[in-house]
């Protein structure tokens, strides 16, 4: 039976271990050279959060998430900005042709008009330098709609929802810490009862030794005695290798060097409160972040149906402005740049636009756009539903984990009791060992009573916190205060 229970609670500690690495980064780096011993530390429950809160990788990540939505939310008025674009051109032309002879000839005509002499006036390309061009441009261009308003409105909308989603990530990550704690406290303690043990048996083995040597025992009672510690070593072995390694997972959930040595500091004393299901859900039931989290995604869908209602019903104006200077200088394509801010060398050609275009077919039911705005209202109802799904598993919710701290609260009080009168059965069947009055097996029965009794309150008082800490992080709340 004390096996079994032994058994138990390194599953469960192991399985809490698993749980946390789920939102971990690869679980094999977590037992990576773990044999590299780089410094030890001790730390309490609220040390290691400090720490974690601070190094934790998977925190870390979710910062950089909610900085881009951030960065997001405080620039999304950028899309009133203009596009404004410069651009030059210099290009050549190959062959011949009619377009290239007339404006050979149009330069030739404005070269005569600025007074040049007829000499030096050239009409066809007569060097390599007339095959060239150069062009200049400046576009200006400004849009709006009023559907920007709404992009801007589900930038800010998310940058909520990712707060909600930072603020879960945190407390998940905190709360499977937290549980991994109190789990690998009541593994030093089971470590600490085996050993116990296991010097219980080294000394009766001494003992018995002594007592064989004078006479007092028969050889069958000498290697019972050995047996039994040999039997107890391993299993001592086992368990102090099994917290080491899960307390190498821990040292890498917090986000510390793997191989750092920790040392727990702490104990499991549950603080009891009285639950009241239907007052914890009337006073904290709002708190739940995955009913904020999804009151926020409900709230980003109307936005974004709002938005597209807007850029159905609504025009948008463009507003466009482009200015293209050209040289046409005698001098060449070459010497633009010496030219420049004289009037007479260069042809400037602009044009400004205002554009209010409507997309009609849009409005049209069957559409596109409009049923891209029906699949939302659709997603909306089911995003609805799925609330109020979530409002009635959070009663469930609550309901077990009030359950679970009274069966708990009355088990540690039962415990307690029974851990007193093994501690009673195990002393008094020691004296009567010492004495000669009872075997060996009767001994190792009432110490594997007590051991079991002692576990069977970690466990429960392991329970209630757990139990507890679920209930706070379905709340949202702190009721432990």
């Amino acid at each position: 039976m004390l096996k079994t229970l032994k058994k138990s609670f390194g599953i469960a500690v192991i399985s809490i271990a698993a749980g946390s690495l789920a939102f971990a980064q690869n679980a094999e780096a977590a037992t990576k050279d773990t044999s590299t011993d780089i410094g030890s530390v001790k730390l309490t429950l609220e040390q290691a959060l400090e720490y974690a809160t601070t190094n934790n990788r998977t925190l870390k990540s979710a910062d950089i998430d909610l900085e881009i939505k951030e960065r997001a939310s405080k620039y999304s008025w950028n899309v009133f900005l203009p596009k404004v674009q410069v651009a030059g051109t210099m290009s050549r032309a190959t062959e011949y042709s009619p377009s290239s002879a007339a404006m050979a000839q149009l330069g030739a005509t404005i070269s005569t008009l600025l007074g040049a002499p007829a000499s030096e006036v050239k009409t066809d390309f007569e060097k390599e330098e007339d095959r060239w061009s150069t062009v200049g441009s400046v576009s200006v261009g400004w849009t709006f709609s009023a559907a920007y308003i709404g992009q801007i409105k589900s930038a800010k909308a998310a940058f909520e929802t990712g707060k909600i989603s930072y603020e879960q990530s945190q407390k998940s990550t905190l709360l499977n810490i937290k549980k991994l704690f109190y789990g690998l406290l009541i593994q030093q303690e089971n470590l600490k009862i085996q050993k116990a043990t296991l010097e219980n048996a080294r000394q009766r083995m001494v003992q018995a030794e002594t007592s064989y040597k004078n006479g007092a025992i028969p050889e069958l009672s000498l290697l019972q005695t050995q047996v039994n510690y040999q039997n107890t070593k391993p299993e001592v072995e086992s368990a102090e290798q099994t917290l080491m390694q899960n307390l190498d997972m821990f040292a890498f959930l917090l986000g510390m060097p793997v191989g750092t040595r920790i040392e727990l500091d702490g104990t499991i004393e549950p603080k009891y409160i009285d639950a009241n299901v239907k007052n914890l859900i009337e006073n904290y039931g709002d708190n739940d972040l995955n009913i904020k989290s999804l009151k926020s995604n409900i709230e980003s869908v109307k936005i974004g149906v709002s938005a597209l209602n807007l850029s159905v019903w609504t025009p948008a104006l463009s507003v466009n402005y482009a200015w293209q200077p050209a040289y046409i200088g005698d001098e060449g394509a070459f010497h633009f740049w010496g030219d420049i801010g004289k009037d007479d060398k260069w042809y400037d050609s602009g044009s400004l636009s205002l554009t209010l275009a409507w997309n009609l077919t849009n409005m049209l039911p069957w559409s596109s756009t409009q049923q891209q705005i029906k699949d939302y209202n659709q997603q909306l109802r089911q995003l609805e539903i799925s609330l109020e799904t979530l409002k009635e598993n959070q009663k469930v919710e609550v309901r077990k984990a009030v359950d679970t701290l009274n069966l708990a609260k009355s088990q540690i009080e039962a415990m307690g009791r029974n851990v007193t009168l093994a501690q009673r059965a195990y002393d008094s069947t020691y004296r009567q060992y010492r004495n000669g009055q009872t075997e060996l097996l009767n001994l190792r029965d009432a110490e594997n009573s007590l051991n079991q009794a002692k576990l069977g309150l970690l466990n429960q008082k392991y329970q209630y916190v757990s139990a507890l800490l679920d209930l706070e992080n379905t709340l949202n709340t702190t009721l432990s205060d």
